[in-house]
Formats: C-alpha cells, structure tokens, sequence
C-alpha cells in the first residue's frame, strides 16, 4: 500500500490529467464548430506541467494536433520526462 501523501499526489496527478484530456477534446470540439479555440500555448503548458499522459490521451481519442511536430514529439517527451521524475522520486522515498 502506498503511503497517505502518495496516494494524494496519484489522485491528483489523476485528476490534472482528466482534466488536460478534456481540455483537448473541448478545443477539437471548438475547431469542428468554428468556436473559441484554446491556444496551442495553452495546451502544451497544460503537458509539461504534469498533464502530459491527459494530453496524449485526447490527443488520440479526439484525433486532435497528432500531425503537428511540437505534440506529436513534445507531448510524448514530456510523459517521458514525468515519468523518469516520478521513478526518481519514487525510488528516493522507498
């Protein structure tokens, strides 16, 4: 079982990243309706301060910015990096 505050940094990371998924469906959402679309900044800062499996995830469920370079190599390369802090940090603890 996991220590209290891991268990609270694994729900939250959780929720930040059910988030970011949604965000990106929200933004393809706007594109096909001709909406108020959520900047391309906005959406990679959303991946690299955590959100980046969300982002990978409504990236491919709502087939949305797979074709451009900064998601199709950024957003993968910032779930790389995540998770490499998340095993460092992990393996200090234990």
């Amino acid at each position: 079982m996991l220590p209290t505050t891991l268990q609270a940094l694994l729900l939250v990371w959780l929720g930040l990243n059910a988030v970011v998924a949604c965000v990106y469906g929200y933004d393809k959402w706007q594109a096909k309706r001709g909406g108020r679309r959520v900047r391309e900044r906005t959406l990679l800062w959303l991946a690299f301060l955590g959100g980046a499996a969300g982002a990978l995830l409504g990236m491919q469920v709502s087939r949305h910015k797979t074709r451009k370079a900064a998601f199709r190599y950024g957003v993968p390369l910032c779930l790389l990096l995540q998770a490499g802090g998340a095993v460092g940090t992990w393996l200090s603890l234990r």
